[in-house]
């Protein structure tokens, strides 16, 4: 164990801080868990390998920006930059913070000081001076903290007065990294009340001797030498790997340490790193933005590389190898030659599955192209074009949060709710353009990319990719502006209106397989959107709301929202009797029929469906509402008096007329529409006529 510390010896007279090219906290659940677990079942009096702790010592010109905290190095601590066990270390600062502030807090505790309270024979006084802070003599004024984040982030400010609860009036910025600090704090607090109600203060007591004593790292001090960089960049890809956005930063700021004096100086090389180093900020700001919903940084790395450098779909390394590639030290130094492949590579990513087949090339030989060196300027518009992007990218998302039009962010939520695939990055230069571009250009832009997706993809099933590489390029193009809005929406229309046979035609095929199965309409996963915004259109001209997007596509063990209005098995004596004259199939198929099926402003247990079309208009039945009090579907409907197949059919022809005026659908004629609808033996005399509305 002589080559082994302890925690206890670990913090002993030293400064920890997280340099700026580490990423922030990311251990989350599982992480935790399997951190308490393990102290759990460690034995008292046994020891515990936690793991190597990899430091360089930070020279004291270096700790200019370190503020008020460099006072604590004139009284014989040491600075250290932690390279790699930041995870562990920042966990372990949390976690006895949390114990200091539970025991403090405690019944018998109320009312005393630090100094006065005791465990494990140390004051809690001591252990915050000797674990979490120190404050500077004789005033008392500044508060040194043993660990933490550099000034510049945006980590630095929460940890202090979010996790270790310093007093502070401002406001504080969170990010992705800092819901996970506060994530490990309330973990820590629970936990420490769950042990504390079944082991009592020894149980703490116990936890805290294996912390400070028992868990042993292995410290490496990293030489002087050394390229911190490349280590970083190592150590930090075992355990939990480093995020591609970390590792594009980590090489970025390591980019400006290669530069020689006269390409950038000592002024230059703090002002780029500054720059990085806020570009990172303000987008881990963005993709954490909504706390309840974070962002992917792989979607957004991957979006922006398809709007700076040019798209193709030869194959070849994913998107952060031609990056890190790209932003290499080999290209600081010389000029030299790479293949054209290894500058066009191909990822896919959530919302894109595959490329598309229809304009593949032929293959070509393989040719070479000579880069010139990576300059400074390089590095400062990519980072500024990075950052510029980062706000556009989370309104894409979340346009509710911008200071839009009400039209506008109606366009950018129907896009959500369609399923936008691989048109956000198109989407994020439109937004970018509000100063350049008139809002109405952008919402025809966001009208035809509706239609496209519903037509081509909701409709049609075409495959996934169906012109994504096409409009990634159309994306950059119209991020240097060498295309204009109008010229991308008219290719939009035009494709969509060429291709409208085909995707009728692969509907009409589905829609069949749809019947055969015994699904029908309502087997249709996309049946939602369409009722959902046929429900919208009504709601816009009344003014008045009743069906939620999220409440009606919510999925809830045995409720529906999506009503056949005669059921599929129908047992209620009136059902039988409206369709005696018809078949069990017939009645199976009517039953799938899109004029069968409605949206519900309140989901219903699937049970409650089989009652009688009376019952359903004024619900007598406990557990669902009458279609009269409803949706505005649902009163439309509400508005029959019976319930019969001549009512299916009617209600079904003028969902499609909506189809075809909401979308400019091409059916036809109402022939083919019936035939669509399944149901032309309606009209072979059978039925009696409803009192529905006639069809639009």
């Amino acid at each position: 164990m002589s080559n082994l510390q302890s925690l206890s010896e670990v913090f002993q007279n030293k400064l920890f801080r997280i340099p700026d090219y580490q990423r922030g906290y990311a251990w989350k659940r599982s992480q935790l868990i399997d951190f308490w677990e393990d102290i759990m079942n460690l034995r008292e009096g046994r020891f515990h390998y936690t793991g190597m702790l990899s430091l360089k010592a930070v020279p004291r010109k270096e700790t200019q920006n370190w503020g008020n905290d460099t006072w604590l190095l004139d009284t014989g601590y040491k600075a250290y930059h932690i390279v790699d066990g930041q995870q562990r270390i920042t966990t372990f600062s949390i976690l006895i913070n949390e114990m200091v502030s539970f025991v403090k807090r405690h019944a018998c505790n109320i009312g005393k000081n630090e100094e006065d309270i005791v465990i494990c024979y140390q004051t809690l006084q001591s252990i915050r001076t000797k674990y979490i802070s120190k404050k500077r003599p004789p005033q008392n004024l500044i508060t040194t903290y043993l660990f933490g984040y550099e000034t510049d982030n945006p980590s630095a400010e929460y940890l202090i007065h979010r996790v270790f609860d310093e007093p502070y009036s401002g406001t504080i910025n969170e990010t992705y990294y800092t819901q996970n600090l506060k994530y490990a704090k309330d973990f820590f607090s629970a936990c420490l009340q769950k042990l504390y109600e079944e082991d009592g203060v020894e149980g703490i007591e116990t936890l805290f001797r294996k912390l400070t004593q028992q868990l042993m790292f292995n410290i490496h001090e990293i030489e002087e030498d050394y390229d911190v960089f490349i280590a970083f960049e190592t150590m930090n890809n075992r355990g939990k790997k480093l995020t591609n956005l970390e590792l594009l930063k980590n090489r970025l700021i390591y980019l400006t340490t290669l530069y020689d004096e006269y390409q950038l100086d000592g002024m230059d090389k703090t002002a780029l790193r500054n720059r990085i180093n806020d570009t990172w900020k303000e987008v881990y700001y963005q993709l954490g933005r909504n706390q309840k919903s974070p962002l992917s940084d792989d979607e957004f790395l991957r979006a922006h590389w398809i709007l700076y450098f040019k798209y193709t779909r030869k194959k070849g390394d994913d998107y952060i190898n031609f990056l890190l590639n790209y932003f290499s030290s080999k290209k600081i130094f010389e000029k030299y030659e790479v293949a054209v492949e290894d500058e066009v590579p191909d990822s896919t990513g959530p919302e894109v599955m595959e490329e598309d087949e229809e304009n593949l090339l032929p293959a070509e030989e393989e040719t070479k192209a000579e880069h010139n060196k990576l300059r400074p300027e390089d590095i400062t518009e990519y980072v500024n074009s990075l950052k510029h992007t980062a706000e556009n990218w989370f309104y894409s998302y979340f346009p509710q949060y911008g200071e839009f039009s009400g039209e506008e962010k109606i366009w950018l939520e129907r896009l959500n709710r369609i399923g936008i695939g691989y048109f956000r990055p198109l989407v994020t230069v439109a937004l970018s353009l509000q100063t350049k571009v008139a809002e109405s250009e952008r919402i025809d832009l966001y009208k035809t990319i509706e239609r496209f997706i519903f037509v081509m993809f909701r409709m049609g099933v075409f495959q996934s990719s169906f012109k994504s590489s096409d409009y990634y390029r159309k994306a950059r193009s119209l991020y240097r502006g060498e295309l204009s809005i109008e010229e991308v929406t008219q290719s939009l229309t035009e494709i969509t209106d060429e291709r409208m046979g085909s995707a009728i035609k692969s509907f009409i095929t589905r829609t069949e397989n749809r019947f055969a199965n015994g699904d029908g309409f309502y087997g249709w996963r996309d049946i939602r959107y369409v009722l959902y915004e046929y429900e919208y259109e009504k709601a816009r001209k009344t003014g008045i709301e009743k069906i939620g997007w999220t409440p009606f596509t919510k999925v809830e063990k045995d409720k529906v929202s999506i009503e056949h209005i005669l059921p599929q098995t129908p047992a209620d004596d009136y059902w039988k009797n409206q369709f005696k004259n018809y078949t069990a199939t017939e009645i199976k198929i009517l039953s799938g029929s899109l004029g069968n099926l409605l949206p519900l402003s309140q989901s219903v247990n699937s049970s409650l469906q089989n009652t009688s079309f009376p019952n359903k208009k004024s619900s007598k039945t406990n557990g669902r509402r009458g279609y009269s009090d409803g949706s505005h579907s649902e009163i439309e409907v509400s508005l029959e008096t019976d319930w019969n197949a001549e009512g299916i059919l009617a209600r079904g022809l003028k969902l499609l007329n909506f189809i075809e005026t909401r979308w400019n659908v091409q059916f036809t004629d109402e022939k083919q529409k019936i035939e669509l609808l399944h149901i032309p033996f309606v009209r072979d005399g059978r039925g009696e006529v409803a009192g529905v509305a006639p069809a639009d």
